[in-house]
């Protein structure tokens, strides 16, 4: 089922004040990675892409990736999330020399637990991103597939709020 665009803004919008879903998810190096073990130590960016090395999803994860001390320095963790593999984030990962965690999100449950839409045309994954403070409270939620820059900008700008 396709979102109309006021149909993902009030997705987006009610998701706000709500405490994310607890979750373990393989990252990139084939390690568990548990939610609980971040939370309450630092804000997180919990960002939703659709796919490794697609030009969208490569130009996001290297703005992150430059911006990633400003994101430490600001007691954030960036966490990226799609439903490739722990390999090909893995590749992904050392291509582009991401330092930040990547989650494996096979068959896209957490996907849907986050309640992020599929793109415009309903074809590909959505590309959201959620700001979520040391409570586990999703304070803001960026949902764009053309404006990817804007994911990091918005981000770090509410992560400096947090702080």
């Amino acid at each position: 089922m396709a979102f109309s665009i006021l149909d993902k803004l009030k997705v987006m919008s009610e998701k706000i004040g709500e405490k994310i879903p607890y979750f373990t998810l393989p990252d990139q190096n084939g390690k568990d990675f548990n939610i609980e073990s971040v939370l309450s130590k630092k804000s997180l960016v919990i960002y939703f892409y659709p796919k490794d090395e697609t030009p969208g999803c490569t130009k996001q994860a290297c703005v992150f990736r430059d911006h990633y001390r400003d994101f430490l320095d600001a007691g954030a963790e960036v966490i990226g999330i799609s439903s490739d593999s722990e390999e090909s984030h893995r590749n992904f990962a050392g291509h582009h020399r991401l330092p930040f965690i990547l989650l494996s999100d096979k068959g896209g449950k957490l996907r849907t637990k986050f309640g992020v839409p599929a793109d415009l045309l309903g074809l590909m994954p959505g590309r959201v991103t959620y700001i979520v403070d040391k409570q586990g409270i999703i304070k803001y939620v960026f949902n764009s597939q053309i404006r990817i820059e804007k994911h990091i900008i918005e981000a770090l700008r509410v992560i400096k709020e947090l702080k």
